[in-house]
């Protein structure tokens, strides 16, 4: 039976840490759907749109994900793409306490589907998209914690919005 995991965040933009986790959960899942979360809540810096191609881009060398996204209850979302399994990256212990919270929520609306951590590389554990947001707008150097096409379309986002 083909083992399906669901790989969700805001990828805002997409990092060198977020595709360390999906090639990690690649080897050893059948199939990784990364989904970027359409969060009517947050304001993103770039389009869903945008999020996506960002994600595909960085990871087609990566046969077995795919770059969806989704909006609502992941759970709900984690039934309709018949995946058994949600992951999650850790970064540092306040990752996991929030992390544990949300697992937990989820196995107590779905007990079917499981929760796998993965612990990303030391190289990696202060990266966020937000910090890599704010270090760019304020000309610092990115390019070495986020891929080419992302470095590139952060160039394109902070000229025409300055």
């Amino acid at each position: 039976m083909k083992t399906i995991a669901l790989y969700p965040g805001s990828f805002d933009p997409i990092t060198n840490g977020h595709i360390y986790i999906a090639e990690r959960a690649a080897a050893v899942f059948d199939e990784v759907i990364l989904s970027v979360l359409l969060n009517s809540n947050k304001n993103s810096t770039f389009s869903v749109k945008e999020r996506c191609e960002m994600a595909e881009e960085s990871l087609k060398h990566v046969k077995n994900i795919k770059v969806d996204n989704f909006d609502g209850l992941l759970i709900d979302y984690a039934k309709q793409k018949k995946a058994s399994v949600i992951i999650r990256g850790l970064r540092a212990m306040s990752d996991f306490e929030y992390e544990f919270q949300m697992a937990l929520m989820n196995r107590k609306l779905a007990p079917e589907i499981e929760t796998f951590f993965i612990v990303t590389d030391p190289k990696y554990s202060y990266v966020s998209s937000s910090s890599i947001r704010e270090i760019f707008h304020f000309g610092g150097t990115v390019d070495n914690v986020v891929p080419e096409c992302v470095f590139k379309k952060l160039i394109e986002h902070f000229k025409i919005n300055n």
